[in-house]
């Protein structure tokens, strides 16, 4: 049985049927992540020694994809669950290990902060060691997705000794950590996105991922290739899940006075036209950059730079159309397209942000004049 396929009664029976709840009233998606658990899928890149299903990158695509589609809510909770798996697997605790595996854990990533905003590699939070062996975590978190929701949080500090920012496995239970606040906003309202403060939580020398200092080195290693390339997914397959309702709409409405549909009108197929040659490049894109990881192409780091940037920003354009298109009747609810349009907002301001990477990869070009 392939991935799509496990996942396809849960999408069928949960996970789509609950995403406008999901989103109405902010709800973390608990019941969805219990089944895609059930399922194995949250161990999908666990390797199978601890009981995990062993797959990779190509794998976690096809499933945050396919959830994209109808809850980017819970795409992104994944998303970010694969993204701290990436470190946990090569450098994490074996119980950690066996429990994601087995589906009873979710972790989540704890990088952005409030006083460096999208410059994610820029810490203020501090590790203290203290005399009697134990190192206390202190900092203010920003946007962290699952916040007070997840098992366990992979959290980013200066390094205790010299240069550098050092990797932590915190669990998420500890006394010291508290969320100021929850997040009440405009889209991916139920990925429970929130600030999570952290007040000399104690922990020790084994809860470190990598060695003091070696954050940066480990994140190109292990994260960037889920991190940019699934953040990117969620915004594909959002993409997909909005022009299809779209599409559903246009073809089905139609004039009282001539009976033709709106989608007999050029103007709308032309606009269709371009926000679907906008989704397609976007995920061709995707693709290449898969390709470019799994190939460990030269131009990999490149390729993880513009497919954020560039799905994040077709997902801006593409719902604006489904918009423009299916006019009045979208604002409404039931049609589940004033939800995504909402939730395609996120991708472009989640840090690194898109002109940040536009910065980043402009300096690229600079800095490595072609012939």
């Amino acid at each position: 049985m392939t991935v799509l396929e496990q996942l396809e009664p849960i999408m069928r029976e949960l996970i789509a049927p609950q995403a406008m709840h999901t989103d109405r009233s902010a709800s973390y998606p608990r019941d969805a992540l219990q089944a895609l658990g059930q399922a194995g899928l949250l161990g999908l890149i666990s390797n199978p020694t601890v009981g995990g299903l062993g797959h990779g990158l190509p794998e976690a695509v096809q499933v945050v994809e396919r959830i994209a589609q109808d809850c980017p809510c819970t795409a992104m909770v994944l998303t970010m669950h694969y993204c701290g798996t990436a470190y946990i697997e090569p450098l994490g605790p074996l119980a950690v290990r066996q429990a994601i595996a087995a589906g009873e854990h979710i972790t989540t990533l704890a990088v952005s902060e409030t006083a460096t905003r999208s410059h994610i590699w820029a810490m203020t939070s501090e590790a203290a060691a203290q005399s009697d062996g134990r190192v206390l975590i202190s900092g203010e978190k920003s946007m962290i997705t699952s916040a007070g929701q997840a098992d366990s949080y992979v959290w980013t500090t200066r390094a205790m000794q010299g240069q550098g920012n050092t990797l932590w496995l915190l669990n998420a239970k500890d006394a010291g950590f508290s969320v100021p606040r929850p997040f009440d906003g405009l889209g991916l309202r139920g990925n429970y996105s929130a600030p999570i403060s952290a007040q000399q939580v104690p922990t020790s020398l084994a809860s470190r991922l990598g060695e003091d200092g070696q954050a940066e080195p480990l994140k190109a290693q292990y994260l960037m290739p889920y991190f940019a390339t699934l953040i990117a997914t969620t915004s594909i397959g959002l993409m997909q899940g909005i022009l299809r309702r779209a599409i559903a709409h246009i073809t089905a409405s139609r004039f009282a006075e001539s009976g033709s549909a709106l989608a007999d009108l050029p103007t709308i197929r032309a606009y269709l036209a371009k926000a679907q040659l906008k989704a397609e490049q976007a995920r061709l894109l995707r693709d290449d950059t898969v390709a470019a990881v799994l190939a460990a192409r030269a131009d990999k780091g490149m390729r993880l730079l513009q497919v954020k940037a560039a799905a994040a920003e077709a997902a801006l354009e593409v719902s604006d159309t489904a918009m423009r298109i299916c006019g009045g009747a979208a604002f409404r609810k039931e049609l589940g397209i004033e939800r995504l349009f909402r939730d395609a907002r996120a991708a472009c301001v989640m840090a690194p942000t898109s002109d940040v990477l536009f910065d980043k990869i402009g300096t690229l070009l600079c800095d490595s004049p072609t012939s």
